[in-house]
């Protein structure tokens, strides 16, 4: 077993000019360097041959679609891949021993960096009321004291039931069955805190919730728009097929605020020309846009095409389409042709030259695709910036044809076949009236609480129980400080991981830690090896396959300890709705069959899911199956049976004068909450997560220099402050009046109700700040200590008014 490291790395800072190109040799070194020292040449061999291939390992990093059978190359991963999956497969263990020598409060004081490192989970842990130490406690112990606490509960909508991408659609589809058939639609998920703002804008305009093109659509799109996402870090075999649209004659805009290496050049180090070579360059046009100048960007841009079709009645909008396919044309056309251009321009911080530039390049353009991630998303107006996306690609006609349409980047594996399996809190009575079939039971039907809610719901009092299956919730939630007091105010925190990390270290007054199985591994039930499936960004579902043996003979898989806590929970009979309703043979749910056979599981969601028909069959084919898209079918899903254009209105991040809007970001060397290093080689930031990337003139203005040590101190509409202290200042390429620094340190300034409109999703893309000196800082402090003001939160648990699950956000 691998030695885990037993100190801190130490912080050293260095800087150096950012990468111009990503990816290449470099990129293969430190891939095999990372999993050469996570584990043995036999393992990281194991896995990285079979990663991505057919009835191989699906990656647990990003959700991007693999080639079709016959087209993948034989190391079908990216260098981010490696290191996620090995990271998996590390050799390292977390063992009783480990807990013994550390108290919970020490842990609580650990990196995310150090936590990762200690490796593998290996047996279920407790940490007992009042006490600082995790101990060892046997599963049939574990699941019954977390059932006894579920049944315990005056309502079924005192639980919560999280769940992260990682997860399978077979431990997806359970959990949901689940917290159903237990009574409660409190089903958050990450896609709350990353896509829900796409979601809720594809659902209004298409009438479909998901991206409507695949993988040969970007290979033979005329005009590719990335808009905000950083393809080189997060997503990164997503260059691979930049690379194969650049070379079938397309051309790509990048509209981001920082010039990402892989948004500028590529070099495919499975090819000649990223080996020796120059690569191929990426954008051919880069658009250094001000965080959150989206809307604002698309807005003008459509205006400039109605302006354009003015001038050449005819030859630029596909009429055919608005007229025999959309609904509300002429209202948007009024409402966007009042655009200001000065409030364009100084909302997105481009010339109109460049925006006209960008006009004649989709004039030039038959087929046309609009990719995007966070960097949209994460904004309160994040809703309207995505619908402004659409009304621009029916303008054209480019929706439900080859090579062109809708692409939003999913950023975790299966993120996306969890809510096609039913992990939302909003799911349609459809889906809740085919459980209802299949099952013999009533699901609820009043909405449950979403992420943000949960937390809220959590901090005062409303929720007692907190299950996550998978997942870092307590660092990927906004306002950190509100999201760890809030789960200390549950009597039972419970997380079923592969690994340490902070989530462990924020307790409620008792916690337990259920160990499970990683996708690298073996899954061997009593009907015999299992395995499970997933979904990616472009609605492929797939085989995943584990190869390795199981970290530990203590592990159980994701489906056969939720099958198990159904048993328990469900099997008690207690009243949880004050009105004499058992759970007792309310279902008719084959608990142990599902936990035997996950080909049972998938025959029940066949029966479920629209689209999963014959499932067991299908999947297991090469490439497994594609889900319909009835927007490339010419079906709207919406009111007028249409796909519908919005109308807008004007919205950009108010920034006051001497502060700057920050945004969080991912270093390269990260995925989602756990770094791996504290490098960001891309960018040029060595040794150190605790940096500010802001403009030369800003600091210049601001009277800060290179290297001066500040708080980032948030502002917002309440008298609660948010402090991230201790960063250092990195002079950078950001547009002006804009800066960033990584997630999740910076999670702490995202206010709980600075949120997107309509999805209730987290703005961290948006945070107004100031910079504040060391020394300004402690005079603030100081100032604090002398005149102590008035508690904003309260110190007990109070009940609102609305203590139902669909209270509203705000």
């Amino acid at each position: 077993m691998k030695k885990p490291p037993s100190e801190e790395p130490e912080e050293r800072l260095t800087v150096t000019p950012p990468k111009t190109w990503a990816a290449g040799v470099p990129a293969v070194g430190h891939a095999l360097a990372y999993s050469l020292d996570e584990t043995s040449v036999r393992r990281a061999g194991t896995t990285l041959l079979i990663v991505n291939q057919v009835h191989g390992i699906d990656c647990p990093g990003c959700a991007w679609a693999d080639p079709a059978p016959g087209h993948r190359h034989r190391n079908e991963y990216c260098e981010n891949g490696a290191k996620h999956i090995n990271d998996e497969a590390t050799s390292r263990r977390v063992t009783a021993d480990f807990f013994r020598r550390h108290p919970v409060s020490e842990l609580g004081r650990r990196s995310d960096l150090w936590l990762n490192q200690q490796g593998r989970l290996t047996e279920p842990m407790v940490k007992r009321p009042d006490a600082d130490h995790y101990e060892p406690i046997s599963w049939h112990d574990a699941l019954g004291l977390l059932a006894e606490e579920l049944t315990s509960l005056d309502t079924p909508d005192e639980a919560v039931f999280y769940t992260s991408g990682r997860a399978g659609n077979e431990a997806a589809f359970v959990l949901q069955l689940f917290a159903r058939a237990f009574g409660t639609n409190n089903l958050p998920d990450c896609s709350n805190m990353c896509h829900e703002s796409s979601g809720f804008a594809l659902h209004e305009t298409l009438g479909t919730g998901k991206g409507t093109v695949g993988l040969e659509d970007l290979h033979h799109a005329d005009l590719i728009l990335l808009v905000g996402q950083n393809p080189g870090t997060n997503h990164p075999r997503q260059l691979s097929a930049l690379e194969q649209a650049k070379l079938n004659g397309g051309r790509i805009i990048a509209v981001n605020p920082l010039p990402e290496a892989g948004l500028l050049r590529f070099r495919n180090p499975q090819k000649p020309r990223g080996v020796i070579g120059p690569g191929t360059q990426i954008a051919d046009r880069f658009l250094q846009i001000r965080s959150g100048g989206d809307l604002a960007l698309f807005q003008g841009l459509n205006r400039l095409l109605l302006e354009a079709e003015d001038a050449r009645p005819g030859t630029v909008l596909d009429h055919d389409f608005i007229r025999s396919s959309t609904s509300g044309f002429d209202e948007f056309s009024a409402h966007v042709r009042t655009v200001d251009w000065d409030d364009v321009l100084t909302a997105t911080g481009l010339s109109r030259r460049e925006i006209e530039e960008v006009r004649d390049d989709v004039l030039r353009s038959e087929r046309i695709i609009v990719c995007w991630a966070m960097g949209v998303t994460q904004h309160r107006h994040a809703v309207p910036t995505i619908r402004e996306i659409v009304n621009f690609l029916m303008l054209r006609g480019n929706l439900g044809r080859a090579g062109a349409g809708a692409c939003p980047v999913r950023g975790h594996s299966n993120v996306q076949g969890d809510r096609t399996m039913g992990i939302w809190e909003q799911m349609p009575d459809t889906f809740l009236d085919a459980l209802q079939r299949e099952f013999g039971f009533d699901p609820p039907r009043a909405h449950g609480l979403d992420s943000v809610n949960a937390i809220r719901a959590m901090h005062e009092g409303r929720i007692k129980v907190f299950l996550a299956l998978a997942g870092n919730f307590v660092r990927a939630a906004p306002d950190s400080a509100v999201t760890e007091e809030a789960m200390r105010r549950c009597r039972l925190t419970a997380h079923i991981s592969t690994k340490l990390n902070r989530s462990h270290t924020v307790c409620g007054r008792t916690a337990l830690i259920l160990p499970t199985l990683g996708r690298t591994e073996r899954d061997i039930q009593s009907a015999g090896e299992q395995f499970v499936t997933v979904e990616n960004s472009m609605s492929e579902v797939h085989t995943s396959n584990g190869r390795l043996k199981p970290a530990s003979k203590l592990l159980l898989s994701e489906v056969a300890i939720l099958c198990r806590l159904a048993r328990r929970t469900l099997d008690e009979g207690r009243t949880l709705d004050g009105e004499g309703r058992t759970l007792d043979g309310e279902a008719d749910i084959p608990w142990d069959r599902f936990e035997a056979d996950y080909g049972a599981i998938r025959q029940c969601i066949s029966h479920v899911v629209p689209g999963f028909h014959d499932f067991n069959r299908r999947v297991v084919r090469p490439g497994g199956i594609r889900l319909p898209n009835p927007v490339n079918e010419g079906v709207f899903a919406t009111p007028a049976g249409k796909a519908l254009f919005t109308r807008n209105g004007w919205a950009a991040p108010d920034v006051p004068e001497g502060h700057l809007v920050l945004q969080t970001l991912r270093s390269h060397d990260q995925w989602n909450t756990v770094p791996y290093t504290d490098d960001d080689r891309y960018r040029g930031i060595h040794g150190s997560r605790r940096v500010v990337l802001v403009n030369p003139e800003d600091l210049a203005e601001l009277g800060l220099a290179e290297g001066q040590s500040v708080d980032l101190v948030g502002v917002w509409d309440d008298t609660v402050e948010r402090r991230a202290s201790a960063f250092t200042v990195v002079p950078y390429p950001t547009p002006r009046g804009c800066a960033a620094a990584y997630f999740p340190e910076t999670q702490v300034l995202v206010p709980l109700d600075s949120v997107a409109e309509s999805s209730n999703q987290p703005a961290s893309k948006a945070i107004v700040v100031t910079l504040e000196q060391a020394e300004q800082a402690e005079q603030a402090e100081q100032a604090e200590q002398a005149e102590p003001t008035e508690p904003t939160e309260p110190t007990e648990p109070t009940e609102p008014a609305d203590t139902g699950p669909g209270a509203a956000p705000r």
